[in-house]
């Protein structure tokens, strides 16, 4: 199942079309948890063969925490907790992975970490990771994954339950 962890490739160059990578020297943005507050909610999809779900919380504290679970053949494989944060005077999308047995992924002091790269209307592009707004009751979370050394942009996409 390790081949599912999400690891950024920001060297690599891929055909990702909703994906960015902040380039040498560039600072992210100014940004507020407020305007991404439509992230808030309980929200469900499909992915790798079974059901994605991921729960936002409302901002407190300068971030918005979520936990996400993948479900295939009744049985969990495996969780994401973590945030969106303000850092800076801008966002950071920080998370950790774990199985279905809630054993870590990553070392105990190890967090994923991607930092803001622009704000463009309805999407939050962070490096390898870009949120879009579709509607209130839709959202797409489109991430580039390694598996086998490939790169590879995976689209999630959500219905607000």
């Amino acid at each position: 199942m390790k081949a599912f962890l999400f690891l950024v490739l920001l060297t690599i160059s891929c055909s990702a079309q909703n994906t960015m990578s902040l380039n040498e020297g560039e600072s992210s943005p100014n940004a507020s948890i407020e305007e991404i507050l439509w992230m808030e909610g309980h929200w469900k999809g499909e992915a790798f063969g079974g059901i994605t779900e991921e729960i936002w919380s409302p901002p407190l504290g300068g971030s918005m925490m979520f936990s996400f679970k993948h479900v295939a053949d009744g049985k969990v494989t495996f969780y994401e907790l973590g945030h969106i944060r303000e850092v800076n005077e801008s966002l950071v999308f920080e998370l950790k992975h774990f199985g279905g047995d809630l054993k870590g992924w990553e070392e105990k002091d190890e967090v994923q970490r991607f930092k803001l790269i622009k704000v463009d209307g309805n999407r939050f592009y962070f490096e390898g990771f870009t949120f879009e707004k579709l509607s209130d009751k839709e959202i797409n979370i489109y991430g580039l994954i390694e598996q086998d050394d490939k790169a590879e942009e995976v689209k999630f996409n959500y219905k607000k339950q």
